[in-house]
C-alpha cells in the first residue's frame, strides 16, 4: 500500500528541490492570484521547523512585524512556492526552534553557519 501511494505523490513532487535548512533566513517567495493577474509576494524570516515527507513535508518560516511574531507555514512541493531563496544560514543545534517563540529583540539572533566554498572541478 505504501509503495501505491508514493509512486501516485512522486508525480507532484518538484523536480528541482528547495535547499534549505532549519535556521536559515529565507525569503519565500510565494505566487498570489488577484482576479485574472499573478504576482510574487515575499515573505522573509528564519526557518523554525521542517515536517512530513513527500507531498506533505512543510516548512514555517517566523518573522517579527510591528514587534509582534508571525509564522506562516509553506508546503515544500507547492506550485505556489515559486521560490525559497537564503539569505543567511543559521548555526543551529535541534530540528524544531520553537525556543524563538519566547524571545524578544536581539536574544532572537542566529550565529552564522559558515560554509566553505567548493572547489572548481578540474578540466
Amino acid at each position: 500500500m505504501h509503495r501505491l501511494v508514493e509512486l501516485a505523490e512522486k508525480s507532484s513532487l518538484r523536480e528541482n528541490p528547495l535547499h534549505f535548512e532549519i535556521g536559515d533566513t529565507v525569503d519565500v517567495h510565494t505566487r498570489i492570484l488577484e482576479g485574472n493577474k499573478e504576482r510574487i509576494q515575499i515573505f522573509s524570516g528564519v526557518v523554525i521547523a521542517r515536517r512530513g515527507s513527500g507531498t506533505r513535508e512543510m516548512f514555517t518560516v517566523r518573522r517579527i512585524v510591528a514587534s509582534e511574531g508571525v509564522e506562516r507555514t509553506f508546503p515544500v512541493h507547492s506550485p505556489k512556492v515559486a521560490e525559497v531563496e537564503v539569505k543567511r544560514s543559521g548555526r543551529v543545534r535541534r530540528a524544531k526552534l520553537f525556543y524563538l517563540r519566547d524571545r524578544v529583540g536581539k536574544a532572537t539572533r542566529l550565529r552564522e553557519r559558515r560554509t566553505t566554498p567548493k572547489p572548481a572541478a578540474k578540466k
